[in-house]
């Protein structure tokens, strides 16, 4: 058989290029700790924290509206998961499980809407958000990163139950058990980790998103997390301190999430890979 070593110019050229991938990782989000435990006169500074300080940290949580921001975000992306997550499972198995008039066109439009940019949608939702009065109010947003995060995670759950066997669905009706039944009691338990993908990319969306919530929200009281880091950078003010403390804080929730569903993640986004 032939040897698949590597020699030793192979596996030095291979360790050094991990090693700079990894560092080119790792800085971004390494200098962005450092510069929120600086005092805002040395933000820009190259040097390593001479003297550490909570004061960014202090001003954030005391001084501006970034509790509030934490709560309307909070709500918004427990609203918009909970929903992603049932909407994207139950399409997700009635395309892959069922045969209709008007599948194969759904499904087409499903893979369609991901091909419009924020830029080219924003402008229409927001004339269609101000026609319903939703303005202002965080049914705008659900509504839409709803539509941003379930086309994408329906053609991912159905590829998910894809590799489930039929059979479990036929024992269910068997045990006289109805489509929804079936679908709640045999099928979910198996698809546990394409629905943790589901639920961390609807998160993800919600979380970190931007545009729609500058646009949809006005006044600091109705900012999310994403659109409040804004109101510490912009063309009146450069409070970089406030920002890096304010980026580290709303990364600590992200990371959770991302701690609790990566053992799903692999399986998740293979899942439609290859059909048992």
């Amino acid at each position: 058989m032939r040897d698949q070593r590597r020699g030793p110019l192979a596996s030095v050229g291979l360790h050094t290029a991990l090693v700079i991938a990894s560092a080119v990782a790792v800085f971004p989000p390494l200098w962005l700790v450092v510069t929120s435990f600086k005092p805002k006169s040395e933000a820009f500074s190259t040097d390593v924290v001479k003297d550490p300080t909570l004061r960014n940290y202090q001003h954030v949580l005391g001084d501006t509206e970034f509790l509030t921001w934490f709560g309307n975000s909070l709500f918004i992306v427990v609203i918009t998961t909970l929903l992603g997550v049932f909407v994207a499972a139950t399409t997700g198995y009635a395309v892959s499980r069922f045969r209709f008039p008007g599948m194969r066109p759904l499904m087409w439009l499903l893979l369609i809407t991901q091909m419009f940019p924020v830029a080219i949608l924003i402008v229409p939702l927001y004339n269609i958000m101000s026609t319903l009065g939703w303005l202002n109010q965080p049914i705008s947003l659900i509504v839409t990163y709803l539509t941003v995060a379930v086309p994408f995670c329906a053609w991912m759950m159905k590829g998910f139950f894809d590799t489930i066997p039929v059979e479990i669905d036929e024992s269910g009706r068997v045990d006289g058990l109805n489509p929804f039944g079936t679908f709640w009691r045999l099928v979910v338990p198996l698809a546990k980790p394409g629905l943790a993908v589901t639920a961390f990319y609807t998160f993800i969306t919600a979380w970190a998103e931007v545009a729609y919530a500058s646009a949809f929200m006005t006044g600091e009281e109705n900012l999310t997390l994403a659109a409040g880091l804004q109101t510490f950078v912009n063309q009146y003010t450069s409070d970089w301190g406030s920002m890096t403390a304010a980026a580290v804080m709303i990364a600590i929730p992200a990371a959770l999430v991302f701690s609790w569903a990566q053992r799903h993640l692999v399986a998740g986004l293979t899942a439609g890979a290859t059909k048992s």
